[in-house]
């Protein structure tokens, strides 16, 4: 017998499809950037593909672990051109942005049924979101600035090749 509500099982299980399209949205941006030739941009997108995965694995293990049933759903297909690095690292923002506010329905939800072991769960993604944000963000300006200069978006290509996938770390029980 679960000890999660069917309602709160169901939003976790579209928060699980939501992530792995994030996955796929990095995924194929990754893609992008390597048929470009910025092997760096693609470093980036494809750590961060690992991360909404793991994202996804950790509600999925939330949702087992309370007696939920995961279900999983099919995966939109995401696109595969931008028209620049900076439009791909809009892109990047909008979308995170629409996942915070999908871990704040989340959030809201939890307290709507009185779940509130989902809800300090959540607290992890309400400040992992925070993160994740203002890391594209940064990008975002960045790009911004370095405008059409070929040397300093080699720079930024650079940079973004030194990112290396540090998986969530499991909370002490």
């Amino acid at each position: 017998m679960a000890s999660i509500s069917e309602k709160m099982v169901e939003a976790l299980n579209r928060q699980i499809n939501a992530e792995i399209y994030s996955a796929y949205l990095y995924l194929s941006m990754a893609a992008y950037f390597e048929s470009v030739g910025l092997k760096g941009f693609a470093n980036w997108m494809r750590v961060q593909w690992q991360e909404e995965l793991a994202h996804a694995m950790k509600i999925y293990d939330y949702v087992a672990e309370r007696g939920g049933r995961v279900r999983l759903y099919a995966i939109e297909e995401p696109p595969s051109e931008w028209n620049s690095p900076l439009d791909a690292f809009e892109h990047v923002y909008q979308h995170e942005v629409k996942v915070t506010g999908m871990i704040n329905e989340l959030a809201e939800l939890a307290i709507s049924e009185k779940d509130y072991a989902t809800y300090n769960m959540l607290q992890w993604f309400i400040a992992e979101q925070v993160e994740e944000e203002a890391s594209a963000s940064e990008i975002v300006e960045k790009l911004r600035l370095i405008g059409s200069d070929g040397r300093g978006l080699l720079m930024m290509d650079s940079e973004l090749g030194q990112r290396q996938f540090t998986p969530p770390q499991e909370e002490t029980k």
